[in-house]
């Protein structure tokens, strides 16, 4: 039977025309609707669109899942038209057009090379998740569009219903909305037992999930020590049920088996981190169990650390999670909570920026020729408290002076740790004690034109 057209073909007409008066759009389009997918590819044959596209997407295990899919609708392999690059794996060529990239790698890319040179269109899909590399991305290249770039198309994509702010930053950006998939879900508030460790409560939901419930079951747990404790407890399945974990740690092939259907048609039972809420159609599931806890870092600022704590998931996530259900076709999603209590959670996850140490990120605009980081333009601003404080502790460490990276300083930016733990590093050390000067480096790159550093950040990998 052939699947019905993805919604999103409906508005990207209007997306198109938009985008051939204006350089920025704002698309708003629930889960399912097919963003992800669908509207790069409508990019590559309009007038503007001589160079690459970028697709920004919160994770890496979602960037080589949207790659895959747009290479496998071309009946091409990934890698030629449409490819991907992660932090830890890269497919792509010289006949690439779009590809999909994580924030962060967005991020060192247009610190390297600040024109964009080569690229048409930048696309921030997700952009509702408001990580902290994809709230500077995206600040990063409307200053550059602003600066130099203004024939640089930017397209905002969110999930949800917050297109309007966005819209805004974006100087009164058009906000396109597509409608989403609709398919019945049924929600079944189970609750669980208080004494009950959350593996042992969530391995019986499954249990009786399959029992009671046709496809294949997708099930939220907060982290990885989780996921291997309710596999242990599901060990003994049916054998014609395939168990499968799915999280960030795992191998590129473990991954994609969790992903695509079983080969055999077996049911599947998914074992999940958060990293599956959005960005990712997993084949065959029609269930969702939801432990309703998530797991985050979270910034003390008396302790000056980050540490991951395990928390209520907020009523955004767990409405994300119960769609997966539905997504293909009518599902079911179990909830381990009483159906009063969706009341009391959170509504939203808080943006990082508002909770997370900006050492890293003040250090980087000072690095892109920006003193302060309010000087750029933000969905929320950065907290003046949060700034003062990586201010002074730039300085402590001789990264900042008057507002304007060291040479210290920019050896501590290449490092893939945060800044306070620099001095246990030996390269942090060779960078400030080599013989260059340690005071403010004499060239940095100017905002408007996009000059190179002395000592840019490094290019994005092949």
């Amino acid at each position: 039977m052939t699947p019905p057209p993805l919604p999103i073909l409906a508005v990207l007409p209007e997306l198109l025309a938009t985008l051939r008066d204006r350089t920025s759009a704002v698309l708003v389009a629930p889960p399912g609707a097919g963003k992800t997918t669908a509207v790069a590819p409508a990019f590559l044959t309009e007038p503007w669109c001589t160079g690459e596209i970028l697709l920004l997407s919160p994770r890496r295990l979602a960037a080589r899942a949207a790659a895959e899919r747009m290479a496998f609708t071309a009946g091409e392999p990934v890698g030629q038209t449409f490819g991907y690059a992660t932090r830890m794996d890269s497919k792509r060529s010289a006949a690439t057009r779009v590809t999909v990239i994580t924030e962060g790698i967005f991020v060192a890319r247009i610190q390297a090379d600040p024109e964009l040179a080569g690229v048409s269109a930048v696309l921030f899909d997700e952009v509702h998740e408001r990580s902290l590399d994809g709230d500077f991305g995206l600040a990063l290249a409307l200053d550059v569009q602003a600066g130099f770039r203004p024939d640089l198309r930017i397209v905002a994509m969110s999930a949800t219903l917050d297109g309007a702010r966005f819209a805004a930053l974006m100087d009164g950006a058009p906000v396109i909305e597509s409608e989403g998939r609709s398919y019945p879900l049924t929600l079944r508030h189970i609750g669980r037992q208080a004494e009950l460790r959350i593996e042992d409560s969530v391995a019986a939901a499954i249990r009786r999930a399959l029992g009671e419930a046709e496809g294949g079951v997708l099930a939220f747990l907060p982290g990885v020590a989780e996921i291997e404790r309710t596999a242990d407890r599901l060990a003994n399945l049916p054998d014609d049920i395939v168990l499968h974990e799915l999280h960030g740690s795992l191998d590129p092939a473990a991954q994609r088996a969790a992903i695509l259907p079983e080969p055999d048609g077996r049911r599947k039972v998914v074992l999940a981190t958060s990293i599956a809420e959005t960005s990712l159609t997993l084949d065959g599931i029609r269930i969702v169990v939801d432990s309703g806890l998530a797991r985050r870092p979270r910034y003390d600022r008396a302790a000056g650390m980050t540490r991951l704590v395990t928390e209520r998931a907020s009523q955004a996530a767990v409405t994300q999670r119960a769609g997966r259900a539905a997504r293909l076709g009518p599902g079911i999603a179990y909830r381990l909570w009483e159906e009063a209590a969706t009341a009391g959670l959170p509504r939203y996850d808080p943006p990082e920026i508002l909770e997370a140490d900006l050492s890293a990120l003040v250090l980087a605009c000072a690095l892109w020729g920006v003193g302060d980081p309010r000087d750029l333009r933000w969905i929320d601003p950065p907290p003046a408290a949060a700034i003062d404080e990586a201010m002074a502790r730039l300085t402590t460490l001789e990264a900042i002076e008057d507002g304007r990276p060291t040479s210290h300083g920019r050896a501590i930016a290449k490092l893939p740790m945060p800044p306070r733990l620099a001095p246990a590093s030996g390269a942090a050390r060779l960078g400030k004690c080599s013989g260059a000067n340690r005071g403010p480096a004499r060239r940095t790159r100017h905002r408007w034109t996009g000059r190179r550093s002395r000592n840019p950040p490094p290019p994005l990998e092949n």
